[in-house]
């Protein structure tokens, strides 16, 4: 009994007791927490301006994509014929082993001068540095106009007919060394530009903004190229041409265009007798598009 009456005695003084340490437990967490201030910013960082306040949103470029004509005025009566000088590397170095003879076929000049047929002239930049002569003869003719067909004839789209591709880096660039021989023969060349193959996409189109050319494409292939028979080619070319068509032949000859100068008289004849007017494409084209 003694033992439990010293124990009720003794019990009253643990409970201030405790509650004293508890207090002072608490009473140390929140001096600490109060204690302890927020680290202040470094030197550097309250020198270093924010990303958003120094760096400007970048600019919002609108390019304008040059205009792409494949056709001119339905009502027009009118026809352009159009031809392309092709020449690549593989091309030049088939002349240098002579297995090709030339890659100028100088008979469908004749043919149109003799015809009197006005025409123009996509010609590429490495064909017109291997003829010079030829290229002056074409633009020196008032019946002709001549427009540029790239310097190096390499794709501006992949795949196309087998050309090598063009770096959409280099597009430009080659547009405008095309254009700046052009002006070595002629004080007059159009802006008129016709991509090799007839290969092309939105990205080049955007690549070759900067030179401002026009960009011509036809609504009538031929069948010159790579031809096996002249009839062939006529009757094809004259069952699909019509009033504003841009047709498109070769000047190449060689392998590539071995039979235009053979086809030229009967297709010439045949666009007449329909009571088509051929006409250089400025000529298709002063009236608008359609």
């Amino acid at each position: 009994m003694q033992g439990m009456q010293g124990g009720r005695a003794r019990r009253p003084r643990l409970v201030p007791l405790l509650m004293v340490v508890a207090g002072l437990v608490l009473s140390g967490c929140a001096v600490g927490t109060a204690a302890r201030p927020a680290r202040p910013p470094t030197t550097a960082a309250r020198r270093r301006p924010s990303v958003a306040s120094t760096r400007p949103a970048a600019p919002v470029v609108h390019v304008t994509l040059p205009t792409v004509v494949d056709h001119g005025p339905r009502d027009s009566g009118m026809v352009a014929l159009t031809f392309d000088s092709n020449m690549t590397d593989a091309m030049l170095a088939e002349l240098d082993r002579h297995q090709v003879a030339s890659f100028d076929n100088r008979a469908v000049i004749d043919e149109l001068v003799a015809a009197k047929v006005p025409a123009t002239f996509f010609l590429a930049g490495k064909w017109m540095q291997r003829y010079p002569q030829e290229t002056r003869r074409i633009a020196g003719n008032p019946l002709f106009e001549v427009g540029s067909h790239s310097y190096a004839h390499r794709a501006f789209h992949m795949p196309c007919y087998g050309l090598g591709g063009l770096p959409v880096s280099a597009m430009a660039a080659d547009v405008a060394r095309a254009q700046a021989l052009l002006r070595h023969f002629t004080p007059h060349p159009t802006n008129y530009f016709r991509f090799p193959g007839g290969c092309y996409d939105r990205t080049a189109l955007r690549a070759i903004a900067p030179t401002h050319v026009q960009v011509i494409q036809y609504d009538v292939a031929s069948g010159d190229a790579f031809g096996t028979s002249v009839r062939s080619i006529v009757s094809h070319t004259l069952s699909q041409t019509r009033a504003g068509s841009i047709v498109v032949m070769h000047i190449t000859g060689g392998n590539t265009a071995p039979l235009t100068a053979l086809a030229l008289p009967a297709i010439v004849a045949g666009l007449r007798a329909h009571g088509l007017r051929l006409v250089r494409l400025s000529t298709l084209l002063a009236t608008g598009t359609g």
